[in-house]
C-alpha cells in the first residue's frame, strides 16, 4: 500500500511515469499485498533479494514468495514440535526464533532442508522471540527473561553444534517486567545490539561484549507494543502491534538518542508484527493477533514505501 507524494501537478505526473518505468520495467507493478497460505498464522519476516520468508507460529513452516510477482509457496514444511517467530536470512540460511519451545531452528534458504536446532533455554518460562544475525554469531531475544541468546556462526559455512550456544545476561537500565512481554525485536548497530521491549515500549543499546544496557533517549516518546525492528544506517522502523503502526525514529550518531520522526498507519494494517525491506519497498507481516484464527482465516503481506 503505498504512501502519498504531495507535489505540482504535471511534476508529480513526470516522477510518476519515472517510476513506473524504474519499478515494472514494462511489466505490471508488484502487488500491494502478498496472500498467505490460509490458517497460515505468521509472525515473522525477513527478506533476501527479491524474496520474503515468513514463519508460522504454531507450525514452524515458513512461507518462501518473490515480491515482484506476489507468487510464493511453503519452503521448509510443519513439524510437531516446532514453531516460528521473528527470523533472519543471511549466509543462504534461515535463523528461527522458536517461541516458547526455548530453541532455535536453522534452514536452508534455497531447499529448506532443516540444519541445526539449538535449545537455548528449556521450555517453559521462556519465548525465544526474535533474532538478528551480528557478524559472525545470531542473536535471540527471551521476552520473559532478562537474557540474551548467541549461537556463533563459525567462518567457512559450516555449523556448529549446541557447544555454539551461550546465554548473555543483561544489566543496567534495562529492568524485567513481571508479566508483561520483554525484549522482542533485536537490529544490529554494526556494534552494538537494540532491542524493544513491548510492555514499556522503551528502546535499549547493548553492549554485546558484557550485557550492559542502556535506554536510548526517545525523549517524552516510547515505542510501546514495539515488535520487529529493521535498521537501516540510522533510521529505525519499528513496529507497533496492536497500534497498527510503524514508527520511523532517526538515531544519533552513538545510538544513544533518536527522535520519533513519524509513524505510519498504513491502510491494510491488522496487527502488523514484523518488518523486512525487499525491492525497493517494506514489507509487514499482518499477524491478526486478537481473532479466533481457523484452517480458512486469510492472512497476507502489506507492501508500503518508506516515507
Amino acid at each position: 500500500m503505498l504512501l502519498h507524494l504531495k507535489c505540482a501537478g504535471l511534476r508529480c505526473a513526470g516522477l510518476a511515469a519515472a517510476c513506473w518505468l524504474v519499478s515494472c520495467g514494462g511489466g505490471p507493478p508488484a502487488p500491494s499485498r502478498i496472500s498467505l497460505p490460509d490458517g497460515f498464522q505468521p509472525e515473522g519476516i525477513a527478506s533476501q533479494g527479491d524474496l520474503i520468508y515468513v514463519g508460522s507460529i504454531p507450525t514452524g513452516a515458513v512461507y518462501r514468495a518473490d515480491v515482484r510477482t506476489g507468487s510464493g509457496a511453503v519452503l521448509v514444511p510443519a513439524a510437531t514440535g516446532r514453531a516460528a517467530i521473528g527470523l533472519k536470512v543471511a549466509g543462504g540460511r534461515i535463523f528461527v526464533a522458536g517461541g516458547a519451545t526455548g530453541q532455535a531452528f536453522v534452514y536452508d534458504a534455497d531447499t529448506g532442508a532443516d540444519l541445526a536446532a539449538y535449545t537455548l533455554a528449556p521450555p517453559g518460562g521462556t519465548f525465544i522471540n526474535d533474532v538478528v544475525i551480528a557478524g559472525d554469531a545470531a542473536w535471540f531475544t527471551d521476552s520473559q527473561n532478562a537474557v540474551l541468546y548467541r549461537v556463533g556462526i563459525p567462518p567457512g559455512g559450516t555449523l556448529g553444534g549446541q557447544e555454539a550456544v551461550s546465554a548473555l545476561s543483561l544489566t543496567g537500565d534495562f529492568q524485567l517486567q513481571a508479566g508483561a512481554t520483554n525484549l522482542n525485536g533485536i537490529a544490529f548497530t554494526g556494534s552494538s545490539l537494540v532491542a524493544v521491549q513491548t510492555g514499556t515500549g522503551f528502546l535499549f543499546l547493548v553492549d554485546p561484549a558484557t550485557g550492559v544496557t542502556r535506554r536510548i533517549d526517545l525523549g517524552a516518546e516510547t515505542l510501546l507494543d514495539g515488535d520487529g525492528l529493521l535498521l537501516e544506517g540510522r533510521t529505525l522502523f519499528a513496529v507497533q502491534n496492536q497500534l497498527d503502526q510503524v514508527a520511523v525514529v532517526d538515531l544519533s550518531a552513538d545510538f544513544t538518542a533518536g527522535t520519533v520522526r513519524v509513524r505510519l498507519s498504513v491502510p491494510g494494517f491488522d496487527v502488523p508484527t514484523t518488518i523486512a525491506a525487499a525491492g525497493g519497498h517494506l514489507y509487514a507481516v499482518n499477524a491478526r493477533f486478537g481473532i479466533t484464527a481457523t484452517p480458512q482465516t486469510q492472512f497476507d503481506v502489506v507492501r508500503f514505501d518508506q516515507p
